[in-house]
């Protein structure tokens, strides 16, 4: 593999920058003006107490939410976090008591979040005298349904017991659109979708409770009036929201309450267009990110699985063709060895759908989903646990192989695959229609078998001193040449760099087998 970086004219000119604002006017306007507005509509109606969900009410609820089922036992084993311990964000130990955690308190400080006494809309995003509210979010983003609920299938009475105890206390220390935990629509959607997937792995989808179909319902309410400000995103938000639209309103439906089909209908109108909208053709999503590709992703099976389920129309063609060019992209980014692959983007620890006892870093549980789904292949020839998310929510496993992954360009998001026996290399070139989060242009990751040679070091958090929210989401932190110790693009804001680069002298894949080079270059402000 040859890797080459030159200049035209030999001299590195820098023409002079155009005034800040400029740049600023210019960047929000690659946002796009229909963005802009959602913005702004959502952002004066909580403020004027003008958007709906300031007008939602609701009532603390009481268990039972999941009923004693009578199932057969799998052999597959349940994950093995939720008993004693835990890790958050996949990453950080909590131990745990046979008694539920504080809903509001950062678990690895201590600090508390003020609660139930202020509505969702008074919060700030950013509280210094807490931290990063992600932290406070972790534990209610509710991974432990699932884990209780596969102990519950095995026949485990305690761990049924313990399911409804945990989510009664959750309900009596959140009471509906009070308290940091109702702030993020996202953080609701992501909520409805795992107590869909243990009432689905329970058996109970048919026969829900009615605290839990009122549970749901009050998400349903707080996620639907704001789902617009999800939608101008343009990311992970808009694809979580409609799914969870989709997945809790047609289950409600189904259950006989009136205004979920509207609900339903929304999501799957949302999810059409935002498969359309932040996937290309060759699989690349809005985020640039492999860990938000996979939530992605992950979203994208909960829906299809549901879906199955319930028995419910096909989406559509396009959306069919985009989620399999999403698993595609992904299945040839991770090493198939380990599932491990490129740390590129942001990464802020985010799992959905845990099911089974792999790795964070391992894709291979949602490679695995994904393709049965989307491609009706197997994503690997040998068995092991990424295939057990399958037999958990009752998706067939083909007998078909995908052969194995290869070079590969995904000029829709900017990133190039070369592949030779047991080394991968993977280019990060520009090719923004969506907002950048991370100044890595030409980014050289380089693996050899199992091993990251040169990698990304990744992201840390939202809220942190500045100086490493510019470190990390800079320049500087990734495998790429920088001019002068300053970033390819200037920062504008904590997510947003302005002056976004174009790729340049971009030379296709050559279609000989002995060969394996790729050229992009830019030019920056």
């Amino acid at each position: 593999m040859k890797i080459l970086i030159s200049h035209p004219d030999s001299v590195f000119r820098v023409s002079h920058r155009l005034p800040y604002l400029f740049t600023k006017i210019r960047t929000y306007l690659a946002l796009g003006i229909p963005n802009l507005l959602r913005v702004l509509a959502y952002r004066i109606g909580t403020r004027l107490n003008l958007n709906p969900v300031h007008r939602l009410q609701g009532t603390v609820l009481r268990g039972p939410y999941y009923t004693k089922s009578q199932l057969n036992v799998f052999r597959v084993a349940p994950v093995s976090d939720w008993q004693h311990s835990a890790k958050l964000f996949s990453r950080w130990p909590l131990a745990l008591s046979d008694g539920p955690p504080d809903w509001l308190a950062n678990p690895l400080t201590g600090q508390r979040m003020l609660g139930p006494e202020r509505h969702w809309w008074q919060i700030p995003d950013f509280d210094p005298a807490v931290g990063d509210i992600k932290l406070i979010w972790e534990l209610s983003r509710m991974d432990w349904v699932l884990a209780f609920a596969q102990r519950s299938h095995q026949g485990e009475q305690d761990s049924l017991d313990r399911l409804n105890a945990w989510l009664e206390d959750w309900c009596e220390h959140n009471p509906p659109y009070k308290g940091p935990n109702w702030k993020c629509g996202q953080e609701a959607s992501i909520r409805v979708m795992h107590l869909a997937m243990a009432a689905l792995m329970l058996g109970q989808v048919r026969t829900a409770a009615p605290s839990l179909r009122e549970l749901v319902h009050l998400h349903l309410q707080r996620i639907a009036p704001t789902v617009q400000y999800a939608m101008a995103q343009d990311n992970n938000h808009g694809t979580s929201e409609a799914a969870a639209l989709f997945i809790g309103g047609s289950w409600l439906s189904a259950l006989g309450v009136p205004e979920a089909e509207r609900w339903a209908r929304t999501g799957r109108r949302w999810l059409e267009n935002r498969a359309e909208r932040l996937i290309g053709p060759q699989g690349g999503f809005s985020q640039y990110s492999l860990s938000y590709h996979r939530v992605m992703l992950d979203t994208f099976c909960m829906a299809e699985v549901w879906r199955r389920h319930l028995e419910l129309p096909a989406f559509s063609t396009q959306w069919q063709s985009r989620a399999l060019a999403a698993t595609e992209w992904l299945r040839h980014m991770v090493n198939p060895v380990n599932g491990d692959g490129p740390n590129v983007g942001a990464n802020d620890g985010a799992r959905l759908l845990q099911l089974t006892d792999t790795p964070y870093r391992d894709h291979r549980p949602s490679v695995a989903l994904a393709m049965a789904l989307f491609a009706g292949q197997r994503a690997y020839a040998k068995s092991g646990p990424w295939e057990h998310a399958l037999q958990w929510l009752g998706v067939a496993v083909s007998q078909a192989v995908a052969p194995p992954p290869q070079s590969r360009v995904a000029d829709d998001g900017g990133f190039a695959v070369l592949r030779r026996g047991d080394a991968m290399v993977m280019l990060r070139y520009p090719r923004f229609r969506f907002r950048p989060s991370q100044a890595d242009a030409l980014h050289l990751d380089l693996w050899l078998g199992p091993d990251n040679l040169l990698r990304d070091a990744g992201t840390y958090s939202y809220n942190i001193e500045p100086q490493w929210i510019n470190y990390f989401g800079g320049t500087a932190s990734h495998n790429t040449v920088q001019f002068d110790d300053r970033d390819q693009m200037p920062r504008l804001s904590r997510f947003l760099f302005g002056d976004w680069l174009k790729a340049d002298g971009v030379q296709p894949l050559p279609g000989r087998a002995q060969a394996a080079q790729f050229e992009a270059g830019y030019w920056d402000g």
